[in-house]
């Protein structure tokens, strides 16, 4: 059997492929709590560091948990157990399990965040959408109805009660495809300049789509920000594998499947 990596190579690893200091100013990314000289055997995958994945990553028996939200984005005084956050760090501690924290950072590198959503939607030939990296642009291989490839986003991505929702006509012809996991609105007008047909995010507001469609931008598919990032955990893990292989070590890796998304019903309005 190989040996396992320790806590500190595996993060050398991963801050490899996502350098610390590619992350935004305000991100808070990296390892979070954890024992560096401690082996790393198994690893849990997740968005979200959240009760629900401490309760997997216990009955899963992992040495680690990689997720791509912080846990402490914000400054804190205190991680006493009088809240959600500092219950997290409670249990995980007690149980010797490790949190790192790839964000911005993720989003940035290349293969990222966004090349993962890309490829997921079957884009192909994809490049950065910005000048910083941000996003992804790319062709269909057969190009579709928008109304039909909406459908496609809402089936590749895992099921939310947010869905899959539109701007545009659905029977327009979609074949350049530009999207960005997590919140991108701020690459509305970059989509439509870049030539994309369609504009794949999430988090979307009112006023900013409003301001989006009346100024004649491309058409839109904003979908749940978890489904948007949840693709890139089984593409950091694949791409982890093959750095520990090179070490000649291993390492077993578990995607979550648990929906962090925090809405959990939705109610259509009767016509």
């Amino acid at each position: 059997m190989s040996a396992a990596l320790t806590l500190d190579q595996i993060v050398a690893l991963l801050e490899r492929r996502y350098p610390l200091q590619s992350a935004e100013p305000w991100d808070a990314v990296g390892l979070v709590c954890g024992e560096p000289s401690a082996p790393v055997r198994r690893i849990l995958w997740a968005v979200d560091p959240v009760t629900a994945v401490v309760d997997e990553a216990l009955a899963t028996d992992v040495d680690l948990i990689v997720v791509h939200h912080p846990l402490l984005l914000t400054g804190v005084h205190s991680v006493a157990a009088t809240d959600a956050k500092g219950r997290v760090i409670h249990r995980l501690i007690s149980s010797g399990i490790a949190l790192y924290c790839a964000h911005t950072n993720a989003d940035i590198a290349v293969p990222g965040v966004s090349d993962a959503l890309a490829a997921a939607l079957g884009v192909t030939d994809s490049r950065p959408l910005d000048d910083s990296g941000l996003g992804r642009i790319g062709r269909l291989p057969v190009p579709l109805p928008l109304g039909d490839f909406a459908g496609v986003v809402a089936s590749a991505l895992p099921a939310t009660h947010h869905g899959a929702r539109v701007i545009g006509d659905p029977d327009a012809i979609v074949s350049t495809v530009a999207v960005c996991g997590g919140s991108g609105d701020s690459l509305l007008p970059v989509a439509t300049d870049a030539g994309a047909d369609v504009y794949v995010t999430a988090d979307l507001k009112h006023h900013r789509a409003l301001e989006h469609r009346e100024e004649g931008g491309c058409a839109v598919i904003d979908v749940a920000h978890w489904a948007s990032e949840w693709p890139w955990l089984a593409q950091a893990a694949e791409l982890l594998a093959v750095d520990v292989a090179a070490q000649g070590a291993t390492v077993e890796s578990l995607v979550s499947e648990i929906p962090t998304d925090p809405w959990t019903a939705s109610v259509r309005s009767q016509s």
